[in-house]
């Protein structure tokens, strides 16, 4: 039976990775912070160990945690690294959360001689930065990265971390991840809900996605018969337009008459620097700001996941219809829509 410890359980994706690792049988470890919501980490048989990461010692005192919990000669088999911000107030915050945790906690695993047979870390397409848009070329994995995001750009470097540490790892970079519990695209179904869908700049979007479950099952699958130090694209390989997405899930919702609202490149970019510097003199970061205007004006997320299907099966069970259904049914069933 392996021994997972899951970095970041306590956020979106990762209740459903403990999910998954439990439902294999595993022995499932959540990672969390003291503060950190247990709302969906409420199965018996999880083990809790938190962390610090902003302990003036963060490596040391994560080391001895890791003492504490485990034995010596004892060990995680696998790590699944799922820890990270998405929208922050400065790059600096960026760089670290998304970067300098990862730091300790690699430091940390070596100080403790815990270091895993292979850690699995959770990346972005946004560490590729923009794909061929004339063309309409996938990403591939062989695409030289060049983010045009802070988050992009302090995924990228994370992901350069973990290739000089020596630690066995398996880099997924993901596209956009949705389910239940999300509240991202949730924005989404909420305004569709309301009459409107409001989309970016006049030429069509190729969009792709992940349901959060095909991401967990992906993980551990990659986890049992992946390469050591390769890097895979993650994602359904069909491709969507936004009135795809938005035929879909107003049947979903029962909405009949949905009126598509497209906001003007330009006139994004202003109102997210307005919306940016708000955030700043609130000390909040913003939900539109510079970055989420680089990622929405990007026309091109088709991708290619032929290596993840080649190297370990990858096979998504759930496109976009099947799984904007469930969305829907959860959301309705908590009160959301």
């Amino acid at each position: 039976m392996k021994r997972i410890l899951v970095m970041g359980a306590g956020g979106f994706a990762g209740g459903y990775i403990v999910e998954e690792g439990l439902r294999r049988g595993y022995e499932v470890w959540a990672g969390v912070r003291a503060t950190t919501s247990r709302r969906y980490l409420t199965d018996s048989r999880i083990r809790f160990i938190e962390f610090d990461f902003d302990a003036d010692s963060a490596a040391e005192d994560m080391a001895e945690r890791m003492r504490t919990a485990l034995p010596e000669g004892e060990k995680w088999d696998w790590i699944i690294y799922n820890l990270g911000a998405t929208k922050c107030l400065r790059f600096s915050d960026f760089s670290r959360i998304n970067y300098d945790y990862l730091r300790y906690f690699c430091s940390a695993l070596k100080l403790c001689d815990k270091t895993p047979e292979c850690l699995l870390y959770i990346s972005s397409l946004s560490a590729v930065g923009p794909a061929e848009e004339k063309s309409g070329k996938p990403i591939t994995e062989a695409n030289i990265p060049i983010p045009n995001t802070r988050y992009g750009a302090s995924k990228l470097k994370a992901e350069m971390l973990l290739k000089m540490e020596g630690i066995p790892h398996i880099i997924f970079r993901a596209t956009g991840i949705y389910g239940p519990r999300d509240k991202d695209y949730y924005l989404m179904f909420k305004s569709i809900k309301s009459g409107f869908d409001f989309s970016v700049g006049y030429k069509a979007q190729s969009l792709t996605f992940i349901y959060v479950e095909d991401l967990a099952r992906a993980i551990y699958d990659a986890l049992a018969r992946g390469k050591r130090g390769e890097t895979y694209n993650v994602a359904h390989p069909a491709v969507y337009t936004q009135g795809e997405f938005r035929k879909i899930s107003a049947r979903e919702m029962k909405k009949r008459v949905v009126l598509p609202v497209k906001v003007p490149l330009i006139g994004l970019k202003l109102v997210s620097v307005i919306a940016e510097k708000i955030g700043v003199a609130k000390g909040k970061p913003s939900t539109l700001n510079s970055d989420k205007y680089n990622i929405m004006a990007q026309r091109n997320w088709s991708v290619d996941v032929s290596k993840a299907e080649r190297d370990f099966g990858f096979k998504p069970q759930i496109d976009l219809s099947e799984g904007v259904k469930r969305c829907v049914e959860w959301y309705k069933q908590e009160g959301w829509l």
